[in-house]
């Protein structure tokens, strides 16, 4: 069977999982070595994006003193929002194991 063949086959399983939480090992060393868990926010040819965090619920913001002048908070419209949480970039040619339940 032909890489790219290969390589498409294993991006459309990716997505799949869009929306479930799922775990990603990588060929590297440190702290990332051990994986990711998270959310999967996307997948392109590139990349698997990955919500390792998610941030609070935004707060309704009327009422609040300096509403814009919160170190660490974010103004969205009526609503501060504290954090937007974080995501992880995974390369696909990174990947060497893709953990998930079964569906």
């Amino acid at each position: 069977m032909h890489f790219e063949t290969i390589k498409d086959n294993f991006i459309e399983n990716l997505s799949r999982y869009i929306g479930e939480t799922v775990t990603i090992i990588t060929q590297s060393g440190g702290q990332s070595g051990i994986g990711f868990t998270g959310v999967i926010f996307s997948v392109n040819n590139s990349f698997v994006r990955l919500v390792t965090h998610i941030g609070p619920v935004p707060e309704y913001s009327i009422g609040y003193p300096n509403k814009g002048n919160l170190k660490g908070y974010y103004y969205h419209g009526n609503f501060i929002i504290e954090s937007l949480g974080s995501m992880a970039d995974i390369p696909i040619n990174k990947i060497t194991s893709f953990i998930h339940n079964t569906v």
